[in-house]
């Protein structure tokens, strides 16, 4: 298969899979706790990190169709750990739909959320192959980091004296490891040796450190309708961000001042935060730095697929994954 039909008929493997499992899951009771998944998992998205695993899978000439559970796993996982992110940082909407705590309840979408992860385990347990083992426990390992990432950006919050080595771990942790993951449980499912496989993981950790920090730029400077959640919560929460890291690190006093009074207050209004903050952030042309640093780690990338030993043609379809995740609309 030509590399741009591979990644449009695996999506459209994982998009098919999913929509059969989430109608399977619809009707189940009680009702009350499955309907919210069907919901959740009836969002869209592109399902990436399912793709990243048959992509990872198939480099290797591995059985895709047997690791589709695998892959579906993946997918459950992380949208179960978005219904518990949304909730947490009071997002309002995700896809361009009311997030699933603010259709259902927080209740449901906390148990809802954690029937998805137990869910995860069921489908993973599923796929009949020699390194289901090694596969589990890359993904157990993936899952914990995930929630480490998650506490982090939390208590970053309320610290004042994280370090962008500090942020970028916790990126690393909240949403490099499970693109990694997910690359190298497919590298796993697809006969790789070891080596190739911690190769194709250091390049999904690479890659997931461009991806988040061109994230946490979108979140500032992005069409909302495109980007496809609200615009500007990563300032009203205070979310230590490349961008506001580096925005205390250069400013000057005035700025900073600004910037610190936005921080400490209260009481504001949440448009004239996000104007006043973004217009320092433009002062600093913190635009083009955080494009720089997203830039630097996906060269990184890319010189680590280069090193992995398949054929290069074969290596296409997962670097134009790669480019498509890193083109986002802004």
């Amino acid at each position: 298969m030509k590399s741009a039909q591979s990644i449009k008929e695996l999506q459209q493997l994982v998009v098919n899979q999913i929509a059969e499992e989430a109608e399977k899951i619809g009707k189940t009771n009680p009702v009350n706790l499955y309907q919210p998944i069907d919901y959740t998992l009836n969002m869209g998205g592109k399902r990436l990190r399912p793709v990243m695993l048959l992509l990872a899978c198939d480099l290797f000439s591995g059985d895709v169709q047997n690791a589709l559970p695998a892959a579906i796993a993946v997918e459950v996982f992380h949208n179960f750990t978005l219904l518990h992110d949304d909730i947490m940082d009071h997002a309002e909407i995700r896809r361009n739909m009311p997030a699933v705590h603010k259709k259902y309840s927080e209740n449901v979408a906390i148990l809802s959320g954690d029937a998805m992860s137990i869910k995860a385990y069921q489908y993973l347990l599923t796929v009949d192959h020699p390194n289901i083992q090694e596969v589990t426990r890359l993904f157990s390992k993936t899952a914990i980091e995930v929630c480490e990432g998650q506490q982090y950006d939390m208590d970053f919050e309320t610290r004042l004296d994280v370090s962008i080595d500090d942020y970028l771990e916790m990126i690393r942790l909240k949403t490099a490891v499970l693109i990694a993951g997910s690359f190298k449980m497919g590298a796993l499912l697809g006969n790789a040796s070891q080596e190739d496989a911690e190769r194709l993981y250091q390049f999904g950790i690479n890659l997931g450190l461009a991806f988040q920090l061109q994230d946490d730029l979108l979140d500032v400077f992005a069409d909302q309708d495109k980007f496809g959640k609200k615009t500007g919560g990563d300032i009203i929460a205070n979310k230590k961000t490349f961008l506001l890291l580096q925005a205390l690190a250069i400013a000057n006093r005035e700025q900073k001042a600004e910037l610190q009074d936005w921080i400490d207050r209260k009481e504001f209004n949440p448009e004239e935060k996000i104007d006043a903050v973004k217009n320092i952030y433009i002062d600093l042309k913190l635009q083009h730095i955080s494009q720089q640093k997203s830039n630097e780690f996906y060269q990184k990338a890319m010189e680590e697929i280069d090193t992995i030993n398949v054929h290069s043609d074969r290596k296409q379809a997962i670097i134009k994954l790669a480019q498509m995740i890193m083109k986002r609309e802004k």
